[in-house]
């Protein structure tokens, strides 16, 4: 948050993880960014292109193993060791996103036309594009390009602007 005398104008997020809760996280700063007036860019790259991949943006999971914060139904905290138990993944994945239906939370795609419509704009990482053999025909037709780094800090800079690192 800024005091009155530096108001945020511009809101740059990187997202670099593709989990459910990740992407979430990135969909809705970004949102409320152009709810509030604000320009917003998101920068997906590494595994959070996975958020804005066509075939791919509906079916994310949640990461089980090594998360300590996992609960199970109840509050009761997950033992890192039931990730591993076949079909964990799927199932935590699913609660999740019954409980997100609940509260009328989009599907991803839904969430990422919200952002697009209300002014924002999405990126993907050239690096992490190049890397997983991902082009501009794989991608969320609201992507407006494949860019380097160094063009995302171009987008992002100036004075009022911030980067999210999510």
């Amino acid at each position: 948050m800024s005091d009155n005398s530096h108001p945020v104008k511009k809101v740059s997020i990187i997202c670099a993880k593709g989990t459910i809760e990740d992407v979430y996280a990135s969909l809705v700063m970004g949102n409320g960014a152009v709810m509030e007036g604000m320009e917003a860019n998101l920068f997906f790259t590494f595994f959070g292109l996975e958020a804005v991949i066509k075939n791919r943006m509906d079916k994310l999971h949640t990461g089980v193993v090594g998360n300590p914060a996992m609960r199970l139904p109840g509050g009761m905290r997950m033992p890192t060791w039931m990730g591993i138990i076949p079909g964990m993944e799927a199932m935590v994945s699913s609660m999740m996103m019954k409980e997100m239906d609940k509260l009328d939370v989009p599907p991803v795609s839904e969430f990422i036309e919200l952002f697009v419509a209300g002014g924002g704009n999405l990126y993907a990482c050239k690096l992490a594009a190049d890397m997983f053999k991902i082009g501009k025909e794989d991608l969320s037709e609201h992507v407006s390009g494949i860019i380097t780094v160094g063009e995302f800090y171009e987008k992002a800079g100036g004075e009022g602007s911030q980067i999210i690192f999510t």
